[in-house]
């Protein structure tokens, strides 16, 4: 049985490489002895191959297969555009 393609919804912190944009996404979790929800966030760096993506963006990236030492993601759609 294959298994669910991973995806997330984040915002593009950084987009100063080429065809690479770093992208923060955010979640909450419930602490587990005292019920408080906290945030949490990762960052990943993800394949932009026609170099789309700026600053700000709010995009969905999808998993793939590791296309260098770091980058395991690559951009599926911009979901909304920065203003400006």
């Amino acid at each position: 049985m294959r298994e669910r393609i991973k995806r997330r919804e984040g915002i593009v912190v950084s987009a100063k490489m080429t065809k690479t944009v770093v992208v923060q996404v955010n979640r909450l979790v419930e602490h587990p002895l005292y019920g408080k929800r906290m945030r949490r966030r990762k960052r990943y760096m993800a394949h932009d191959e026609t170099s789309q993506c700026h600053e700000g963006d709010r995009v969905q990236i999808v998993e793939s297969r590791p296309l260098s030492k770091s980058k395991r993601w690559r951009i599926a759609k911009v979901i909304k555009r920065a203003a400006g």
